[in-house]
């Protein structure tokens, strides 16, 4: 059917842009400092992933790296509504009065608007608590909006599979399992902590921990449509 090829090339997408945003904006950052009119910008000697020492948002903001980041982004935000719309198709093909249809593209768009909204705000600066808790809020809402749209749709492709044996590889359909799973327990465990203000937590600094697992979680939310793609057969 069509809307499995549609989503099958989309999906790729989602996972490529946002990828190479990203980490071209942590190349540039810590790499090119020339680019920089502000040196106070600037970044040197991290790799994040593994020592925190930057979060995505620090890399993204300076100019130039919005110019790479903001409207990677925007795409980025406009494929995963077309995503969830496409998904929601296709389950209503497979089971039109299926109950979680709605919640699928009703959490996947609002990822996406999320999404959206972080990335108009990111770079404005106002020293206000307010404004820093609403952009915190809606980091927080796009993980919590992400995670529940796969999760959903990974229960909605579950509880017909028998009906998906011609159109799927059922390996990564498992392997999607695993990553939803893998997400939501990281997520009920570390978003208590990384909501917290300031950081000290303890008496252990949560600084680092939170920029590390900010990268490594954002890879991982992404690599679900990176499965995506390789799940799906192309059908005529």
């Amino acid at each position: 059917m069509e809307q499995i090829n549609k989503v099958k090339s989309i999906s790729v997408w989602i996972f490529i842009i946002p990828f190479i945003a990203v980490n071209a904006c942590l190349i540039i950052i810590t790499q090119f400092h020339e680019l920089f009119p502000n040196q106070e910008d600037i970044i040197h000697n991290t790799f994040p992933y593994f020592d925190g020492g930057a979060s995505i948002s620090r890399t993204a903001r300076p100019y130039p790296t919005w110019l790479i980041f903001k409207p990677s982004m925007f795409l980025t935000s406009f494929l995963l509504i077309k995503y969830w719309i496409y998904n929601k198709q296709i389950i209503e093909y497979f089971d039109e009065n299926h109950k979680y249809k709605n919640k699928v593209l009703f959490f996947g768009i609002a990822s996406a608007v999320a999404l959206t909204v972080h990335s108009i705000f990111l770079g404005i600066k106002f020293d206000n608590d307010i404004y820093k808790l609403f952009r915190r809020v809606i980091m927080l809402s796009f993980i919590i909006f992400e995670i529940f749209a796969q999760a959903y749709l990974v229960a909605s492709l579950y509880s017909f599979k028998n009906k998906l044996n011609i159109y799927i590889n059922n390996i990564y359909l498992k392997l999607k399992l695993i990553l939803v799973s893998a997400l939501i327990i990281v997520a009920v465990i570390s978003i208590p902590i990384i909501s917290l203000p300031g950081n000290d937590f303890l008496g252990f600094n949560l600084k680092f921990f939170k920029h590390a697992l900010e990268w490594d979680y954002f890879i991982a939310v992404i690599s679900f449509y990176l499965l995506t793609f390789f799940m799906w057969k192309k059908t005529n």
